[in-house]
């Protein structure tokens, strides 16, 4: 009965044949199902990059680019107070750093002391034209004299002459007018010498004062030149801060020496910050100046999106610039795909809304639907990129020094508030246009 009842194999083959079609129909339908979803998905894909990532360029590698301000001294010192430190905020002429003022001051005194001087010896100049002159009528008078006395001698040998025939006359008075007429012609001939020398000397002393005043002469405006180069020193011991911003990177201390052009801090305006976006070569295609780009800051994330343009491409990649630039020109040789800086300017209320700091990590993506603009800019800028005016005023009161100095040493043409005792530097001081009056008041009284 068993062996009745056991399907043979054949048997078992013809039951299962019916079902395999059914198992290959749904691998094809699986398969076919496959297929189409990767066909859509790479249309998909084609199609967002036809339509929207070929219109865009980006990239990670960008970082916040600043003005770096180092506050050097133009002059050596000690220094005496600093009155900030890192991490502090400072307005445009804050004071930064105190010099010990004493050289400069003692400088000052010796430049002041030099232009007073100066025009006291132009003065003397001035006042040798009358003397001279005066030489000129005094040596003329001497020829006048000795003229006299050659006629007066001539008469006196003439008539000796005469009487000399009778024996009334002695040889030897005879030849003592002779000798008293020579030495009436020798006195004429150095009289007449003395009138050559004198106007020769008058016309020497002429030259160095005509067409000129005693304030305006060459050698008291040089002076005149070492007092503002003096007192400048003398506002130059105060370091102010060139504009707003804050303070990094001090490194000056108290009691320390320093010279001129030594970085003693650094002052970094965060209102004046942009985004050096160091894209691909291939990326530079279509990049072009103005056009828009977001950014997202690492130190906010992506809830904050400032926005921006691109400023201007670089003329160079990165290691053309490097300090040591790579030399491709060698046997081992492995192309490295360059990068070139991009810099994109930020909007300023973001930059305010949400400060950033220089060296922050940025990603940039430009918007480079439109290529109509300018890889290169083609005309310089029509103003300067940043200025300051902190410096332009330091030198105020320097003109001001120079005119009392002048003026208290006119003389008797100043005015009389010149003659009241010198006032120290940088305090009250006469003013400009008294000493402009006492300059011309001297140039009148002694005419060049």
């Amino acid at each position: 009965m068993s062996d009745n009842n056991t399907p043979t194999p054949a048997a078992a083959n013809a039951s299962a044949a019916p079902e395999a079609p059914a198992g290959n129909g749904k691998r094809r339908r699986a398969l076919t199902a496959l297929a189409a979803v990767v066909i859509v998905a790479g249309g998909g894909w084609g199609l967002y990059e036809w339509l929207v990532a070929s219109h865009y360029e980006d990239t990670d590698n960008a970082y916040v680019q600043g003005n770096v301000i180092q506050i050097t001294p133009q002059i050596g010192g000690t220094v005496m107070a600093i009155n900030a430190d890192d991490t502090d905020f400072v307005k445009a002429g804050q004071p930064l750093v105190q010099l010990d003022p004493a050289d400069a001051k003692v400088a000052l005194e010796q430049a002041e002391a030099a232009l007073a001087q100066a025009v006291r010896q132009v003065r003397t100049l001035y006042a040798n034209n009358g003397s001279l002159a005066a030489q000129i009528t005094l040596r003329q008078a001497d020829i006048v004299k000795a003229q006299s006395d050659i006629a007066k001698a001539q008469d006196d040998l003439q008539r000796r002459r005469a009487l000399s025939g009778n024996g009334a006359v002695s040889k030897e008075e005879l030849n003592h007018a002779e000798t008293a007429l020579d030495n009436a012609k020798s006195q004429l001939a150095a009289a007449q010498a003395g009138v050559v020398a004198a106007r020769e000397a008058l016309a020497s002393n002429q030259s160095l004062t005509e067409g000129t005043s005693v304030a305006q002469h060459p050698s008291v405006l040089a002076a005149a030149a070492k007092v503002r180069e003096a007192y400048l020193a003398t506002q130059r011991v105060a370091l102010p801060a060139p504009v707003d911003g804050y303070v990094a990177k001090r490194t000056v201390q108290l009691g320390q020496r320093v010279a001129a052009g030594t970085p003693m801090m650094s002052i970094v305006p965060l209102n004046q910050l942009w985004v050096d976006a160091n894209f691909k070569e291939v990326q530079l295609r279509n990049i072009r100046i103005d056009q828009p780009v977001k950014l997202r800051a690492d130190v906010y994330g992506k809830k904050v999106e400032y926005t921006g343009k691109v400023a201007g491409l670089g003329v160079g990649t990165g290691s053309a610039f490097a300090l040591l630039p790579a030399q491709n020109a060698t046997g081992n040789w492995i192309k490295v795909v360059q990068r070139v800086p991009v810099r994109i300017a930020l909007d300023p209320e973001q930059l305010k809304a949400n400060p950033l700091r220089i060296g922050l990590s940025m990603d940039a993506e430009i918007d480079i639907s439109q290529k109509s603009g300018k890889m290169l800019a083609d005309a310089p800028r029509p103003t300067a990129i940043s200025q300051t005016q902190v410096y332009s005023k330091l030198d105020q009161g320097a003109d001001a020094e120079v005119d009392r100095i002048v003026a208290a040493n006119l003389g008797r043409g100043a005015p009389a508030a010149s003659a009241a005792p010198a006032p120290a530097a940088g305090r009250s001081a006469v003013p400009a246009a008294a000493a402009g009056t006492a300059a011309q008041a001297a140039s009148q009284s002694h005419p060049g």
